[in-house]
């Protein structure tokens, strides 16, 4: 069974950083691409950012391009998103993803999303 947890979420006043971490059990880590959604009160899930299995490709949502970094340490099973430049609109749930195949996607309902975390609040403040 897969499990993946997340952790490092807090409140934070505007221009401040978090940084998050999502640590996978049950899996071979490694062989997967991942990524970070979030949720917003009354909003669908998004897209943030995504890595590819070697983490040597990533992508990011134009909303936080320059601010936020994902990366991924194989060895550790820990996936992080350092989150820098932190504004109100940045507040939501967030949550780790991992597909099923060694590339990445941007739909949070792509059906290769094999499992989520159970989210992490991150709240920015102005």
């Amino acid at each position: 069974q897969v499990q993946l947890v997340e952790s490092g979420g807090g409140l934070v006043q505007a221009g401040g950083s978090l940084r998050l971490s999502c640590a996978a059990s049950g899996r071979t880590f490694s062989r997967y691409a991942m990524g970070w959604f979030r949720q917003a009160p009354g909003k669908e899930r998004e897209f943030v950012a995504a890595i590819s299995w070697t983490g040597s490709s990533t992508y990011y949502a134009d909303s936080v391009k320059g601010r936020f970094t994902i990366s991924r340490d194989n060895a550790k099973n820990t996936l992080y998103l350092q989150m820098n430049s932190l504004k109100p609109e940045d507040t939501a749930v967030y949550y780790c993803a991992i597909w099923n195949r060694a590339y990445y996607g941007t739909n949070p309902r792509d059906p290769a999303i094999d499992y989520w975390g159970q989210g992490t609040q991150v709240t920015v403040s102005s």
